[in-house]
């Protein structure tokens, strides 16, 4: 799937976000197998335990069964459209979880020109 298609399916899907305490609105949508998978961020009251976008697609993936996660596209829909780019990447949790289940994906970052690699995000990450 093309670069902008999923893009634009992350800005989509972003728009069913739960985030009645940050009004902060992300959705996440990654190919797997050759399959579309989506997710959202979805806030709690006990904020800690927020679910983000990125790891709510990644576990719809896998408890699909999916093939290798081979692109992820992720949409912050109510950042300004100058913010920086650390404004716009995945948390350090998401990161890792990328890290550990989809190393080898191409990742597009709403608002960025370029595409990257979950290295170029998390240059160090943990690893068994």
């Amino acid at each position: 799937m093309e670069r902008e298609t999923l893009l634009a399916k992350a800005r989509e899907v972003a728009l069913r976000a739960h985030c009645t305490y940050s009004h902060f609105r992300v959705g996440a949508a990654l190919v797997a197998g050759g399959q579309l998978f989506v997710g959202v961020n979805i806030e709690i009251s006990s904020y800690g335990l927020t679910l983000c976008a990125e790891r709510a697609a990644l576990a719809a993936a896998f408890t699909a069964g999916a093939g290798p996660v081979t692109h992820l596209a992720v949409a912050c829909i109510d950042t300004p459209a100058d913010a920086p780019l650390r404004d716009r990447t995945p948390c350090g949790a998401c990161r890792q979880w990328i890290a550990d289940l989809a190393p080898d994906a191409v990742i597009f970052i709403d608002g960025a020109d370029r595409d990257f690699s979950i290295s170029d995000l998390l240059p160090y990450a943990f690893g068994l």
